[in-house]
């Protein structure tokens, strides 16, 4: 038996009763600006340019563990999940080896794995993130696609691999690009793989109780998409960990509102951080409190603009800074 979870950066609602959550293709889009120097680029009027890999200046986090930098509303939403009685013997009984192979071949079967011999500046991109975080790092494929996305594979028993679509690479420049592969690297990090997949095993399966069963499988929805969000903010914090950089990860999450190429060189994070604050200001009275809620409880993912604000604000925490002093104090007394 095998569970699977598949992550992606993309706005999603609630799963329709009966269907798997568990796309072959994650349906959403993370937009950004243009990739100078990441992968090798089409250069205009024909040619190709070449980038060359930068030796790493970014400190490690040697002996980091997901606690270190796991969001609190993550910490109690996955309290509440282990706390579901039957969630993991449910999981196995009905996720089998079938679905397994399935989901495995098709991404297998239609991207590039890249290697050091293939795509070799992706693969130092991933290979220099994982390393960031102490983290093994996964496969890494590349599909051709027009929608902007990636997303994560995790398989029990099977090494994940992370997928990134050729319209994402053309998007993202090279420090976006590694911080979002890191923000999936935080989920294998924080083996999110499990929760996910049993707890929307769990919802689709209270669909088929009689009476009650539409009520409970509300009721953990609900819980599940609560810790799905609460997950993303944890994520957010891998990606800054190995960005060192709030703007670049900020970057992202503007560009994900409402970017493209033509518009890259003409977007301002802290507009955005400030456009930010006034969506909290207009949302603190009782009606946009709400209007909030109800605008974001079926969602998977947090608002981009409250991604935002929330990784600008750990940014500047002690706790932040502490982790930043801990990997320094250790990378002094040890070669990167």
């Amino acid at each position: 038996m095998a569970s699977i979870a598949l992550f992606s950066l993309v706005l999603t609602t609630r799963p329709s009763p009966g269907l798997p959550s568990f796309p072959l293709r994650s349906p959403g889009a993370l937009r950004s600006s243009s990739f100078p120097g990441g992968v090798n680029m089409p250069r205009k009027g024909g040619g190709v340019l070449v980038s060359i890999p930068r030796a790493s200046a970014s400190l490690v986090f040697r002996n980091l563990d997901a606690d270190d930098f796991r969001h609190p509303l993550d910490k109690q939403n996955t309290l509440i999940l282990r706390a579901i009685p039957g969630l993991n013997d449910l999981g196995k009984a009905l996720l089998g080896s079938m679905t397994e192979q399935v989901m495995l071949l098709e991404n297998i079967g239609t991207s590039v794995l890249v290697s050091s011999k293939q795509l070799p500046n992706l693969h130092h991109l991933m290979v220099e993130a994982a390393q960031i975080l102490n983290i093994e790092a996964p496969d890494l494929y590349v599909r051709q696609s027009p929608v902007p996305n990636a997303y994560t594979l995790a398989i029990s028993g099977k090494k994940p691999f992370v997928v990134v679509h050729t319209s994402l690479v053309e998007l993202l420049s090279r420090k976006e690009l590694q911080a979002v592969l890191a923000h999936e690297l935080g989920h294998l990090k924080c083996d999110h793989g499990v929760w996910l997949t049993f707890a929307n095993i769990l919802t689709l399966g209270a669909y088929s109780v009689p009476g009650l069963g539409g009520l409970i499988a509300q009721s953990l929805e609900e819980q599940l998409f609560r810790w799905l969000r609460a997950a993303e903010l944890t994520c957010d914090r891998a990606a800054l960990l190995v960005a060192q950089d709030p703007k670049v990860v900020v970057s992202v999450l503007m560009k994900l509102a409402g970017g493209c190429p033509s518009l890259a060189d003409q977007l301002n994070v802290e507009a955005f951080l400030e456009q930010a604050r006034s969506y909290d200001k207009a949302s603190s009275n009782p009606v946009g409190w709400y209007i909030r809620n109800a605008q974001t409880r079926q969602l998977s993912h947090p608002l981009p603009v409250l991604r935002a604000r929330e990784i600008d604000e750990w940014s500047r925490s002690q706790e932040y800074k502490r982790l930043l002093q801990r990997a320094a104090q250790t990378n002094s007394l040890q070669p990167v």
